[in-house]
């Protein structure tokens, strides 16, 4: 029974190999595009971040279909999505094309980053959960470190189309993502309460292993709120949408996704030569790969809270190092890759790992497509912000004020942590809704 619901969990959470994937494989073409079409600074923050704006669309609209036509046939859809962007990228001609196709790659990504986790988290036992849903993370690692593996390799061969190879590799994971989303069942927690399926839902849970079928089934019938009340109030949830949003708006003030995407052009600024640089990117994935992998053995263990008290220091101490390295000068730069990866390390350990695990508790069942929506939406709307002015932040006030600047945003995410995140490990989902 756990073999299936580990295969469930590991099938869906294969979107988040085609979201990382998507995310960092723009790191190694960004340069070739710019030289390419002749794009300007702010035209190249637009170009590498249009993704983003993709994501933040689909993030706010994701939970619609997931809701509507379920987690699964959402999860199908955003895999065509993928396919469609990556071909379109890697053979069209024209910027505005290539713009269109990159963002709808992001619808994808967003709406993966509610559909995946949610799905997981409804079909995971309690004690798994945390591990189960970190499976996306670790997925999307995944992805970001075959995709800087990849660029690096076909770099290698030379030729200037080389980034067009870079982009179109994606469509063989999303073809099997497609293929293999057919062989997973619906949510039972989305059976029950959008659709009534009960009947439907046993076989699941059988399925999954549950040991009280009809007391679990009956719980989740209690906790809906539109069957006791008979609407939905969204300003209700205000504490777990606080939780949402702070720890999404935390994640990526991190300056995550600006050291993913611009990591071989930081790499250069630091000293390092352009094959060197996009070496040191796979450094980097291979160090989030291994973090996150060491936090999905812990994150059940030790609980989401602490997890983030210790990745709030370790951020705090990286990312001032990184700062005081560019203020000194050349003499202390060929640091910043080392202090790099320990940013890394500590980061997959704590909020990389916990983020998606977090927001796809902490909302009851009825709102919780809504929650994941708001969450996902609140984190990759900072992404697109944050990628795109990254050039342009660190051309007018510098990498060291920059890289300072993050250090400042995680001491205050510590206070967060410290004053208002609670634990969450062990309980189960309706226990969650009705306290939280």
């Amino acid at each position: 029974m756990k073999n299936r619901v580990f295969y469930f969990a590991l099938v869906v959470s294969l979107g988040g190999f085609l979201f990382g994937f998507d995310t960092a494989v723009i790191s190694g073409a960004e340069q070739a595009i710019q030289v390419l079409w002749g794009l300007d600074v702010f035209s190249h923050g637009l170009t590498v971040s249009i993704a983003l704006v993709g994501t933040v669309l689909g993030a706010f609209f994701g939970g619609i279909p997931s809701d509507t036509y379920g987690r699964k046939y959402t999860l199908i859809g955003i895999g065509i999505l993928y396919f469609i962007s990556a071909l379109g990228s890697a053979i069209t001609t024209d910027w505005y094309a290539f713009l269109f196709f990159r963002w709808l790659g992001g619808l994808g990504v967003g709406a993966s980053s509610i559909a995946a986790p949610l799905y997981i988290s409804e079909i995971a036992p309690a004690h798994l959960r945390g591990r189960l849903v970190a499976m996306f993370q670790f997925n999307i690692v995944l992805g970001i470190l075959i995709a800087f593996l990849s660029n690096y390799l076909i770099a290698d061969l030379g030729g200037v189309n080389m980034w067009r190879w870079m982009l179109g590799v994606e469509i063989v994971p999303a073809f099997v993502f497609i293929v293999l989303m057919f062989t997973v069942p619906h949510s039972p927690r989305w059976l029950i309460i959008k659709l009534g399926k009960l009947e439907g839902a046993k076989k699941i849970f059988q399925m999954t292993g549950e040991k009280d079928i009809e007391s679990k089934i009956n719980e989740i019938q209690q906790s809906s709120v539109l069957q006791a009340k008979g609407k939905i109030r969204y300003w209700d949830y205000k504490k777990p949408i606080f939780l949402a949003v702070t720890l999404a708006i935390f994640n990526q003030v991190s300056g995550i996704n600006a050291i993913i995407y611009y990591a071989p052009r930081i790499f250069e600024m630091a000293g390092l030569g352009k094959s060197s640089a996009l070496l040191s990117s796979v450094g980097i994935g291979v160090i989030n790969f291994m973090f996150t992998l060491l936090a999905i053995v812990f994150i059940d263990k030790l609980g989401r809270r602490l997890l983030m008290h210790i990745g709030s220091f370790g951020l705090i101490g990286t990312l001032s190092m990184v700062a005081y390295s560019f203020h000194v000068g050349p003499d202390r730069m060929t640091s910043v890759p080392i202090y790099l990866f320990i940013y890394i390390a500590f980061f997959a350990f704590s909020q990389g790992a916990v983020i998606w695990v977090f927001i796809s508790e902490i909302f009851p069942n009825d709102v919780r497509a809504f929650g994941q929506s708001v969450g996902s939406f609140t984190h990759w709307i900072m992404a697109a912000c944050i990628a795109a002015i990254f050039p342009a932040l660190t051309a007018q006030i510098g990498p060291a004020n920059t890289f300072m600047l993050f250090a400042c945003m995680m001491v205050l995410q510590w206070v967060f942590v410290f004053l208002y995140m609670p634990e969450t490990k062990g309980r189960s989902l309706e226990d969650l809704g009705k306290t939280l």
